[in-house]
Protein backbone atom coordinates (compact mmCIF):
# COMPACT_ATOMS: atom_id res chain seq x y z
CA UNK A 1 0.00 0.00 0.00
CA UNK A 2 1.14 3.26 -1.13
CA UNK A 3 1.87 6.11 1.14
CA UNK A 4 -0.15 9.08 0.07
CA UNK A 5 0.59 12.77 1.73
CA UNK A 6 -2.07 14.91 0.77
CA UNK A 7 -2.31 18.84 2.12
CA UNK A 8 -4.87 20.98 2.58
CA UNK A 9 -7.45 18.09 3.61
CA UNK A 10 -9.55 20.16 5.10
CA UNK A 11 -10.59 21.98 2.26
CA UNK A 12 -12.41 20.93 -0.42
CA UNK A 13 -10.51 19.40 -2.84
CA UNK A 14 -8.13 18.26 0.00
CA UNK A 15 -10.87 16.40 1.92
CA UNK A 16 -12.48 14.62 -0.66
CA UNK A 17 -9.16 13.10 -2.14
CA UNK A 18 -8.33 11.89 1.28
CA UNK A 19 -11.35 10.35 1.43
CA UNK A 20 -11.04 8.43 -2.04
CA UNK A 21 -7.74 7.25 -1.49
CA UNK A 22 -8.36 6.08 1.84
CA UNK A 23 -8.96 2.49 0.78
CA UNK A 24 -6.18 2.13 -1.55
CA UNK A 25 -3.57 4.29 0.44
CA UNK A 26 -1.77 4.68 3.37
CA UNK A 27 -3.29 8.40 4.14
CA UNK A 28 -1.21 11.16 5.61
CA UNK A 29 -3.58 14.11 6.10
CA UNK A 30 -1.82 16.74 8.89
CA UNK A 31 -3.60 19.68 9.64
CA UNK A 32 -1.68 23.16 9.24
CA UNK A 33 -0.71 22.90 13.31
CA UNK A 34 1.34 19.63 12.37
CA UNK A 35 2.58 20.89 8.80
CA UNK A 36 3.31 24.11 8.17
CA UNK A 37 4.15 24.45 4.58
CA UNK A 38 5.35 28.07 4.72
CA UNK A 39 8.71 26.13 7.17
CA UNK A 40 10.87 24.33 5.03
CA UNK A 41 12.70 22.41 7.86
CA UNK A 42 9.09 21.16 9.42
CA UNK A 43 8.27 20.05 6.22
CA UNK A 44 11.11 18.15 5.78
CA UNK A 45 10.36 16.98 9.25
CA UNK A 46 6.87 15.46 8.07
CA UNK A 47 8.75 13.68 4.98
CA UNK A 48 11.17 12.34 7.20
CA UNK A 49 8.67 10.90 9.61
CA UNK A 50 5.96 9.67 7.25
CA UNK A 51 7.97 8.71 4.31
CA UNK A 52 5.59 9.15 1.41
CA UNK A 53 5.76 7.97 -2.20
CA UNK A 54 3.65 10.12 -3.52
CA UNK A 55 2.09 13.96 -2.62
CA UNK A 56 -1.19 16.03 -3.34
CA UNK A 57 -0.50 19.31 -2.48
CA UNK A 58 -3.77 20.91 -2.16
CA UNK A 59 -3.15 23.48 0.19
CA UNK A 60 -3.18 27.32 -1.01
CA UNK A 61 -5.63 30.52 -0.38
CA UNK A 62 -7.46 30.47 -3.15
CA UNK A 63 -9.91 32.97 -2.05
CA UNK A 64 -9.09 35.93 -4.70
CA UNK A 65 -10.21 38.77 -2.19
CA UNK A 66 -7.75 37.85 0.55
CA UNK A 67 -4.92 37.43 -1.97
CA UNK A 68 -5.29 41.06 -2.71
CA UNK A 69 -5.11 42.45 0.55
CA UNK A 70 -2.71 40.18 1.89
CA UNK A 71 -0.41 39.59 -0.90
CA UNK A 72 2.56 38.70 1.16
CA UNK A 73 0.38 36.68 3.52
CA UNK A 74 -0.70 34.69 0.11
CA UNK A 75 2.66 34.58 -1.43
CA UNK A 76 4.23 33.04 1.70
CA UNK A 77 1.38 29.76 1.26
CA UNK A 78 0.83 29.62 -2.32
CA UNK A 79 4.24 29.91 -3.69
CA UNK A 80 7.35 29.76 -0.88
CA UNK A 81 4.68 27.08 0.60
CA UNK A 82 4.18 25.12 -2.89
CA UNK A 83 8.05 25.32 -3.13
CA UNK A 84 8.46 23.71 -0.14
CA UNK A 85 6.33 20.74 -1.13
CA UNK A 86 8.54 20.35 -4.15
CA UNK A 87 11.91 20.61 -2.58
CA UNK A 88 11.01 18.31 -0.34
CA UNK A 89 8.90 15.44 -2.82
CA UNK A 90 12.68 15.70 -4.73
CA UNK A 91 14.69 14.95 -1.60
CA UNK A 92 12.86 11.81 -0.45
CA UNK A 93 11.98 10.85 -4.06
CA UNK A 94 7.92 11.09 -4.07
CA UNK A 95 5.92 11.77 -7.02
CA UNK A 96 4.57 15.61 -6.23
CA UNK A 97 1.16 16.20 -7.69
CA UNK A 98 0.78 20.51 -7.27
CA UNK A 99 -2.55 21.78 -7.79
CA UNK A 100 -2.55 24.70 -9.98
CA UNK A 101 -5.39 27.20 -11.72
CA UNK A 102 -6.80 28.68 -14.63
CA UNK A 103 -6.14 31.87 -13.75
CA UNK A 104 -3.12 31.53 -14.96
CA UNK A 105 -4.46 32.69 -18.55
CA UNK A 106 -6.67 35.57 -16.63
CA UNK A 107 -6.00 38.35 -18.91
CA UNK A 108 -4.00 36.48 -21.37
CA UNK A 109 -4.74 38.31 -24.95
CA UNK A 110 -4.68 35.29 -26.81
CA UNK A 111 -7.84 33.92 -27.20
CA UNK A 112 -9.12 30.64 -25.33
CA UNK A 113 -9.12 27.62 -25.28
CA UNK A 114 -5.66 27.92 -23.66
CA UNK A 115 -2.45 25.84 -23.91
CA UNK A 116 0.23 25.27 -21.53
CA UNK A 117 2.90 26.95 -23.72
CA UNK A 118 1.20 29.71 -24.05
CA UNK A 119 3.37 33.02 -22.23
CA UNK A 120 1.24 34.35 -18.88
CA UNK A 121 1.12 38.14 -17.55
CA UNK A 122 -2.52 37.22 -15.40
CA UNK A 123 -3.06 40.68 -13.73
CA UNK A 124 -4.66 39.46 -10.52
CA UNK A 125 -2.33 38.95 -7.15
CA UNK A 126 -3.60 35.07 -7.48
CA UNK A 127 -3.08 34.14 -10.80
CA UNK A 128 0.55 35.86 -10.52
CA UNK A 129 1.09 33.66 -7.35
CA UNK A 130 0.39 30.60 -9.23
CA UNK A 131 2.38 31.25 -12.16
CA UNK A 132 5.31 32.00 -10.05
CA UNK A 133 4.70 28.92 -7.55
CA UNK A 134 4.55 26.71 -10.99
CA UNK A 135 8.18 27.98 -12.19
CA UNK A 136 9.91 27.93 -8.46
CA UNK A 137 8.30 23.90 -8.07
CA UNK A 138 9.63 23.20 -11.19
CA UNK A 139 13.13 24.75 -10.59
CA UNK A 140 13.47 23.02 -7.86
CA UNK A 141 11.78 19.50 -8.61
CA UNK A 142 11.19 19.17 -12.65
CA UNK A 143 9.77 15.90 -12.18
CA UNK A 144 6.51 17.84 -10.42
CA UNK A 145 3.57 17.82 -12.14
CA UNK A 146 1.54 20.74 -12.52
CA UNK A 147 -2.12 20.77 -12.87
CA UNK A 148 -4.46 23.90 -13.86
CA UNK A 149 -7.59 22.97 -12.44
CA UNK A 150 -10.90 24.75 -13.22
CA UNK A 151 -13.33 26.15 -11.49
CA UNK A 152 -14.74 22.53 -9.42
CA UNK A 153 -18.33 21.50 -7.67
CA UNK A 154 -19.59 19.12 -5.88
CA UNK A 155 -23.32 17.23 -5.54
CA UNK A 156 -22.72 16.36 -2.02
CA UNK A 157 -21.40 18.46 1.08
CA UNK A 158 -19.13 16.61 3.13
CA UNK A 159 -18.62 19.00 6.45
CA UNK A 160 -20.90 21.67 7.47
CA UNK A 161 -18.16 24.79 7.15
CA UNK A 162 -18.30 24.16 3.40
CA UNK A 163 -19.10 27.28 1.14
CA UNK A 164 -21.34 26.45 -2.07
CA UNK A 165 -20.67 26.05 -4.74
CA UNK A 166 -21.03 26.30 -8.60
CA UNK A 167 -24.19 23.05 -8.60
CA UNK A 168 -24.88 23.10 -4.89
CA UNK A 169 -25.81 26.76 -5.58
CA UNK A 170 -27.77 26.23 -8.57
CA UNK A 171 -29.61 23.09 -6.88
CA UNK A 172 -30.51 25.44 -3.90
CA UNK A 173 -31.78 27.95 -5.42
CA UNK A 174 -33.80 25.90 -8.01
CA UNK A 175 -35.16 24.77 -4.92
CA UNK A 176 -36.85 28.05 -3.68
CA UNK A 177 -37.70 29.50 -7.32
CA UNK A 178 -34.86 32.11 -7.00
CA UNK A 179 -33.41 33.65 -10.30
CA UNK A 180 -30.44 31.98 -11.54
CA UNK A 181 -28.20 35.24 -12.65
CA UNK A 182 -24.91 34.35 -14.94
CA UNK A 183 -22.16 36.04 -16.60
CA UNK A 184 -21.88 35.96 -20.67
CA UNK A 185 -18.85 37.38 -20.35
CA UNK A 186 -16.88 34.53 -18.56
CA UNK A 187 -15.95 31.47 -20.19
CA UNK A 188 -14.32 28.71 -18.51
CA UNK A 189 -13.94 25.42 -17.56
CA UNK A 190 -16.53 24.12 -14.95
CA UNK A 191 -15.38 20.24 -13.40
CA UNK A 192 -16.72 17.92 -11.41
CA UNK A 193 -14.48 17.50 -8.24
CA UNK A 194 -15.10 13.72 -8.50
CA UNK A 195 -13.55 13.54 -11.70
CA UNK A 196 -10.60 15.69 -10.85
CA UNK A 197 -9.59 13.13 -8.39
CA UNK A 198 -10.15 9.82 -9.72
CA UNK A 199 -7.44 10.86 -12.85
CA UNK A 200 -5.50 12.06 -9.79
CA UNK A 201 -4.02 8.73 -9.99
CA UNK A 202 -3.35 8.73 -13.78
CA UNK A 203 -1.95 12.01 -12.99
CA UNK A 204 0.72 10.25 -10.77
CA UNK A 205 2.18 8.62 -13.54
CA UNK A 206 2.74 11.40 -15.81
CA UNK A 207 6.02 12.68 -16.84
CA UNK A 208 6.87 16.28 -15.12
CA UNK A 209 5.76 19.56 -16.63
CA UNK A 210 2.14 21.28 -16.85
CA UNK A 211 -0.98 20.06 -17.50
CA UNK A 212 -4.51 21.98 -18.04
CA UNK A 213 -6.56 19.35 -15.47
CA UNK A 214 -10.21 19.37 -15.90
CA UNK A 215 -13.45 19.87 -17.87
CA UNK A 216 -13.15 21.62 -21.65
CA UNK A 217 -16.24 23.87 -21.89
CA UNK A 218 -16.11 26.49 -24.80
CA UNK A 219 -19.49 28.05 -24.11
CA UNK A 220 -19.46 31.29 -21.59
CA UNK A 221 -21.83 30.45 -18.10
CA UNK A 222 -24.97 31.87 -18.62
CA UNK A 223 -24.88 29.87 -22.30
CA UNK A 224 -23.72 26.68 -20.07
CA UNK A 225 -26.94 26.83 -17.84
CA UNK A 226 -28.64 27.29 -20.53
CA UNK A 227 -27.56 23.99 -22.54
CA UNK A 228 -27.88 22.06 -19.18
CA UNK A 229 -31.21 23.41 -18.70
CA UNK A 230 -32.45 22.52 -22.38
CA UNK A 231 -31.03 19.07 -22.30
CA UNK A 232 -32.61 18.34 -19.09
CA UNK A 233 -35.97 19.92 -20.47
CA UNK A 234 -36.16 22.06 -17.24
CA UNK A 235 -38.22 25.69 -17.80
CA UNK A 236 -35.35 27.92 -18.58
CA UNK A 237 -37.32 31.15 -17.30
CA UNK A 238 -35.61 31.54 -14.32
CA UNK A 239 -32.34 32.15 -15.54
CA UNK A 240 -31.39 35.46 -15.94
CA UNK A 241 -28.48 37.18 -18.72
CA UNK A 242 -25.38 39.29 -15.87
CA UNK A 243 -24.16 41.75 -18.89
CA UNK A 244 -22.21 43.45 -16.01
CA UNK A 245 -19.74 41.06 -14.39
CA UNK A 246 -16.63 41.08 -16.85
CA UNK A 247 -17.92 43.27 -19.53
CA UNK A 248 -14.76 45.90 -19.24
CA UNK A 249 -12.54 43.04 -19.87
CA UNK A 250 -14.37 40.21 -21.00
CA UNK A 251 -12.30 37.47 -19.55
CA UNK A 252 -12.11 33.60 -21.34
CA UNK A 253 -9.66 31.22 -19.16
CA UNK A 254 -10.53 27.98 -20.91
CA UNK A 255 -8.71 25.79 -21.32
CA UNK A 256 -7.21 23.17 -24.43
CA UNK A 257 -7.24 19.64 -22.90
CA UNK A 258 -4.83 17.81 -26.25
CA UNK A 259 -2.30 17.68 -24.13
CA UNK A 260 -3.68 15.87 -21.40
CA UNK A 261 -5.48 13.81 -23.57
CA UNK A 262 -2.61 12.56 -25.60
CA UNK A 263 -1.29 11.41 -22.17
CA UNK A 264 -4.07 9.33 -22.13
CA UNK A 265 -6.23 11.50 -19.79
CA UNK A 266 -9.39 12.55 -20.46
CA UNK A 267 -12.84 14.44 -18.88
CA UNK A 268 -16.38 14.93 -19.30
CA UNK A 269 -17.35 18.17 -20.96
CA UNK A 270 -18.30 20.63 -18.74
CA UNK A 271 -21.72 20.64 -20.10
CA UNK A 272 -21.79 16.46 -20.48
CA UNK A 273 -21.35 16.15 -16.49
CA UNK A 274 -23.99 18.79 -15.53
CA UNK A 275 -25.86 17.26 -17.51
CA UNK A 276 -25.61 13.87 -16.23
CA UNK A 277 -25.33 15.13 -12.54
CA UNK A 278 -28.32 17.19 -12.49
CA UNK A 279 -30.39 13.81 -14.09
CA UNK A 280 -29.20 12.01 -10.52
CA UNK A 281 -30.14 14.93 -8.50
CA UNK A 282 -33.30 16.33 -10.06
CA UNK A 283 -33.34 19.13 -7.79
CA UNK A 284 -36.10 21.15 -10.10
CA UNK A 285 -39.81 19.71 -9.74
Amino acid sequence: MKRLLITGASGFLGRRAAAFYSETCEICAPSRTELDITDLENVYAVFRRFKPHCVIHCAAVSDLGMCEKDPEGSWRINVDGSRNMAAAAAEFSAKCLLCGSDQVYFGNSIKGPHREEEPLAPPPVYGREKKAAEEECLAVNPDCVILRLTWMYDTCTLAPQEHGDFFRTLADRLRTSAPLSYPVYDIRGITDVNEVIRNFKSALELNGGIYNFGSPNHRNTYETVRAMFTALGWDPRSLIKNEEAFAAAPRDISMSPEKLNNSGITFSSTLDALVRNGRMEQPYK
